[in-house]
């Protein structure tokens, strides 16, 4: 499965969310460590439902870029 993932910077660090897994965040003080954790934080809210019983949903979320004049 491929699941879209939103990142975000602030002056102090990064966060990472994922739209189609309510709740599965991430933060670290670099992009790259965000993107680490938010690998690990996808992979334990999975497995998390499937213990639960749970029906993993399927990824709907897309991306697009949308150019508009300056």
């Amino acid at each position: 499965m491929k699941y879209v993932v939103l990142f975000e910077h602030s002056d102090a660090n990064w966060s990472a969310y994922v739209p189609d897994l309510p709740g599965c965040i991430a933060t670290g003080k670099t992009k790259s460590e965000t993107e680490k954790l938010i690998r690990e934080a996808i992979a334990f809210h999975i497995d998390g439902m499937r213990l639960d019983g749970e029906a993993v949903p399927p990824p709907t979320t897309e991306v697009e870029y949308i150019r508009i004049p300056a």
